[in-house]
């Protein structure tokens, strides 16, 4: 086989696809940190596609942005916004989320315009359509001669130039462009030299315009690796207009997928536009409505989820909007190009689907003479479009076909309180995702909650808001995989739980785990929830935890746990045997403060197999620690409300090895002295601590932890801030470059 030789190109992992407007960061940064000191605008303007989002948020992402400015927020405006929500989110962002519950009648505009009134802040309002939306909240932004700034980034050229002199974006040359496709294509590999005339000529032919090259690159990392395959491809790229590339990118990036990724990619678009979509209600919505392979494989089926989204993303169909501390996917958004597209696609051809699409352990019949089900999130346009074509909110017309509604959490109609009339009418919904409507508002639903779900036997993905909520509603729900429940009150389970073998994901805002093991309940004695993988938000009493609680939950994977009442507790393992402890991954305990932790309860609790661990208000004793270091595999550490035994205020590590652990958090650890060794936090890559005010200092041995990235200190001395200080200078001194990031936001 003939050798291929390689050029290899060396790129930063911190650039992702950012690709040729670094002078342009540049300039702006200018234009924000110089100058007037009044409130000025700046607005970047461009057509779809062009990289205007990708450039404000590398702009305000920056260190010196960050330095410079008290308080920050970035927020998505969009085509149609709610003024009071994106004041909000704006609040929240400015305050540091200090400001998580506001009443309805609180003048949100206020609140701000006082928050801000005596720092130097920075708003970027992304995505802007209409001048109006600047004059609805210019108000709130006071002009106090400190040299804020907004920005404003928009494809109106018109909004643009009434907001400010525009900064207008370009498009990319082609060795730019040439350079980007090689980033999605061949990452940080080397690409053929024999494809290098061909690739340019792809390149060159996308016009400079990033969104384009990036879809195409997507498409072409699926080619074979051939000249001839290349230099077609770029011959019909290249009589296509600027327009007609974007439509023809799109267009092809879905043909090129298979079945199941075209079915969870149009999926998307029933979310609506600039909409954050948390990824783990996005899995767990396609593994219910059957839309990833491997269904009866039902081991794997988060597996399968998560590579679907995995794929999109390479493909660059999906946007990563946010990351968890160990780097999975917290959030994703879809570009506003994508989704037209994706809205387009899902009215020709309504998303339906026969029941033959239903697997047999549905126990729904199979006909081609059943009528299809149609997915879709219930909003005031699809409300007046039913009542248009025959279908009644009071009832549906026996002669249409049955419907399936999925409502999607923040965009509910108004009308939407008569959808609980209508569920006995949806025999056949599979998911319903109503987190932000109080049920027990409808009054059929307050005059029996259990008949108002009575109807919902297929249903497999379950989200309401009650008051307070019974396990006997939905116990009758034998295909239910996720449950969700938002209550204003402590939930306490009953025996009806062990009636939904199939469930996997149970997350209720808080809720107490009360053991019956008596003679009524023989029958269920023995049931087994072995699909379940996540289990939280529960309070379990000492008592109650004994061998046969443990045994129920055999696959358990991730589990936030409130533990109560130590006192009187015997002293032996919870876990009846090692497998159990190997399946566990993830485990969030939580113990009252000022509560001694009995003698051996971690060492039985930690599973070995964990990688994350979120702990609080405990005492951290010298077992605690090292059943701690004793996990293998643990990467993320999160320490809250921690107290030491004997009023101890030291924590010294010097003797302990974490070896794999990656990020470490500590918020309100009561301690003055830290003390650790070269060798105790090896792999660690992020160091955050938080509202440790009596701390005072960092180990300097932290600047000899080769892999450490970023130290985040919030509201901490100025003794613990010059500690970071030399550690960073220490690093930067031995080895000659900014390897360490500090940040210490200025509003705390």
């Amino acid at each position: 086989m003939e050798k291929i030789e390689l050029t290899t190109t060396s790129f930063s992992s911190n650039d992702e696809e950012f690709v040729g407007f670094k002078e342009d960061v540049k300039q702006i940064i200018q234009k924000l940190t110089r100058g007037t000191k009044e409130r000025a605008v700046i607005s970047i303007v461009g057509m779809a596609g062009l990289g205007k989002t990708t450039l404000a948020r590398k702009v305000y992402n920056s260190h010196s942005i960050a330095e410079h400015f008290d308080a920050r927020a970035f927020c998505i405006v969009s085509q149609t916004y709610s003024p009071r929500k994106l004041l909000i989110d704006i609040l929240k962002q400015v305050t540091g989320e200090k400001h998580d519950m506001i009443r309805e009648d609180e003048d949100v505009a206020d609140m701000l315009r006082k928050e801000l009134y005596f720092k130097r802040y920075l708003i970027v309002l992304d995505d802007m359509w209409k001048y109006q939306t600047w004059e609805d909240l210019q108000l709130c932004f006071p002009c106090v001669g400190r040299g804020s700034r907004i920005m404003v980034t928009t494809r109106v050229q018109e909004v643009a130039t009434k907001m400010s002199d525009p900064y207008s974006l370009r498009f990319l040359t082609d060795e730019e462009s040439w350079e980007l496709l090689q980033k999605k294509v061949f990452k940080r590999g080397g690409f053929p030299l024999e494809l290098k005339e061909a690739g340019f000529e792809v390149a060159r032919n996308c016009k400079g315009l990033p969104l384009v090259i990036v879809l195409n690159a997507g498409i072409i990392a699926q080619k074979e690796r051939c000249v001839s395959v290349w230099e077609e491809f770029a011959k019909d790229l290249s009589s296509l207009g600027l327009e007609e590339q974007s439509r023809k990118a799109v267009q092809s990036s879905y043909d090129y997928l298979s079945d199941h990724l075209k079915h969870c990619l149009l999926y998307v678009g029933y979310f609506p536009e600039d909409y954050n979509i948390p990824v783990s209600d996005l899995l767990n919505l396609w593994i219910a409505e059957e839309l990833v392979p491997n269904i009866n494989d039902t081991e794997n089926l988060e597996k399968s989820s998560k590579d679907c989204l995995i794929d999109l993303v390479n493909r660059s169909l999906l946007i990563v909007s946010k990351r968890r501390s160990n780097g999975d996917i917290k959030y994703c958004m879809v570009h506003d190009l994508i989704r037209e597209f994706c809205s387009r696609e899902l009215e020709e051809v309504d998303f339906k689907q026969r029941f033959e699409s239903y697997n047999s352990s549905s126990e729904v019949p199979s006909s081609p003479n059943d009528p299809a089900r149609l997915c879709m999130y219930i909003h005031d346009n699809l409300v007046n479009h039913l009542e248009l074509n025959g279908y009644s909110l009071n009832g549906i017309s026996e002669e249409k076909e049955s419907l399936e509604f999925i409502a999607h959490p923040r965009f509910y109609s108004s009308k939407c309180m008569d959808l609980f009339s209508l569920l006995h009418k949806l025999r056949l919904i599979r998911v319903l995702h109503l987190l932000d409507i109080n049920m027990e508002n409808s009054w059929e639903f307050q005059k029996s909650p259990a008949s108002t779900l009575e109807s919902l036997t297929h249903l497999k993905y379950l989200a309401i808001f009650v008051k307070k909520f019974d396990f006997k509603w939905v116990s009758h729900m034998i295909n239910l995989q996720t449950l969700r429940v938002h209550s204003h009150q402590r939930i306490k389970t009953s025996p009806d739980i062990w009636k939904m073998k199939k469930l996997r994901h149970v997350d209720i805002s808080e809720f107490s785990f009360l053991w019956v093991d008596d003679e009524q309940e023989e029958s269920s004695q023995h049931v087994l929830l072995d699909n379940l993988k996540t289990f939280g938000k529960c309070r379990v009493s000492l008592a109650d935890m004994n061998r046969k609680f443990w045994w129920r939950f055999p696959n358990l994977e991730e589990l936030s746990l409130s533990v109560v009442n130590f006192h009187g507790m015997p002293n032996h393992s919870l876990f009846p045997t090692t497998e159990i402890h190997n399946r566990l991954q993830s485990l969030e305990i939580s113990f009252p403060i000022g509560l001694s932790t009995p003698t051996g309860w971690f060492k039985s609790v930690f599973p070995m197999n964990m990688r994350l661990l979120s702990l609080a208000g405990i005492s951290l004793t010298e077992q605690v620690v090292t059943s701690i270091a004793a996990l293998q595999k643990l990467e993320t550490l999160k320490l809250f409300f921690i107290h030491f035994p004997n009023n101890n205020t030291r924590w010294d590590v010097t003797d302990r090895e974490f070896k794999v652990l990656k990020y470490l958090k500590l918020e309100l650890v009561d301690m003055n002295q830290w003390e650790a060794s070269d060798t105790s936090f090896p792999m660690l890559e992020k160091l955050v601590i938080k509202d440790c005010e009596q701390l005072e200092e960092i180990p300097s041995s932290f600047a000899d932890i080769a892999t450490l990235r970023l130290i985040k200190l919030i509201n901490c001395s100025e003794s613990v801030r010059g500690s970071a200080q030399r550690i960073k200078q220490d690093v930067e001194d031995t080895e000659g470059y900014e390897r360490l990031q500090l940040h210490i936001p200025k509003n705390y």
